[in-house]
C-alpha cells in the first residue's frame, strides 16, 4: 500500500542524521550530480549515509513522489529534504551548510 511505501521511505530516510539518496555509492557515484554532491559534502567533512537508489526501482520512483522532488541526488539532514545539488551549492555559498 501507498502507506506502507511511505512508512519505509520515511524510515530509510531516518536512517542517518545525514542521509543522501544517489545514483552509485561516494566511491563510485554512477552520475556527474551525485559525484558533485559527495565531493561537496566531503569538502566540508559532513559526515553521511548514502543509499543507492539504481540497487531498488521501488525507492527511486516513489522517493520522487514522497518529496515532491523529480530528481536525484537528494540530501536529508534530520529527517528533512535539503534539496537536490543547485540547493546545497546555493547553501554552500550563503554559509549554511
Amino acid at each position: 500500500s501507498q502507506a506502507e511505501v511511505d512508512e519505509m521511505l520515511q524510515t530509510l530516510i531516518n536512517k542517518s542524521p545525514i542521509m543522501l539518496f544517489m545514483k552509485g555509492s561516494p566511491s563510485q557515484p554512477q552520475c556527474g550530480f551525485s559525484k558533485q554532491m559527495v565531493s561537496l559534502l566531503q569538502r566540508h567533512n559532513i559526515e553521511f549515509d548514502h543509499f543507492d537508489i539504481l540497487q531498488d526501482d521501488l525507492v527511486r520512483q516513489e522517493l520522487k513522489r514522497f518529496s515532491k522532488w523529480a530528481t536525484y541526488p537528494q540530501l536529508y539532514v534530520n529527517g528533512e529534504l535539503v534539496g537536490g545539488l543547485d540547493i546545497c551549492k546555493e547553501l554552500v555559498e550563503a554559509g549554511e551548510l
